[in-house]
């Protein structure tokens, strides 16, 4: 399976199928539809560390302790369709997973922070100065 640049072993990708919940008419009790598909991140050899680790933050709850992410679907009544479906949402995952986030270049202090700043440092001073004054004097 071709995911941007990278390629994924087909059997590092376990999908089972079970019954899908909700309306289904007369075959509901009979097929199983929906689609759970399992991709270990973690060990998986097709994915680059960084990228696994980005992976398993993005899948968020649908990622396990052990790195394994967990897509279930069942939006169609078609068990081939509810596989595309899940396919293609592990891929949406890791293309963004493949992004890296551009590191951010320090901002400049705007010219009325830098004045706030000095006048709140003179005003410092003056404080301290009234503070060791003493009453009589």
């Amino acid at each position: 399976m071709k995911i941007g640049d990278l390629l994924i072993d087909e059997s590092e990708i376990v999908e089972s199928f079970v019954r899908a919940s909700g309306p289904g008419g007369q075959n509901v009790n009979k097929v199983a539809s929906a689609v759970e598909l399992r991709f270990d991140a973690r060990r998986s050899a097709s994915l680059p560390d960084d990228v696994a680790i980005r992976l398993i933050r993005l899948a968020g709850a649908r990622a396990t302790q052990e790195g394994v992410i967990v897509i279930f679907a069942q939006r169609f009544s078609s068990q081939p369709r509810n596989r595309e479906d899940a396919r293609a949402r592990l891929a949406d995952l890791i293309v963004k997973a493949q992004a890296r986030e551009k590191p951010r270049r320090p901002t400049k202090p705007t010219r009325a922070s830098q004045v706030r700043r000095l006048d709140a440092k003179s005003r410092r001073g003056e404080i301290k100065a009234f503070r060791g004054r003493s009453e009589t004097d």
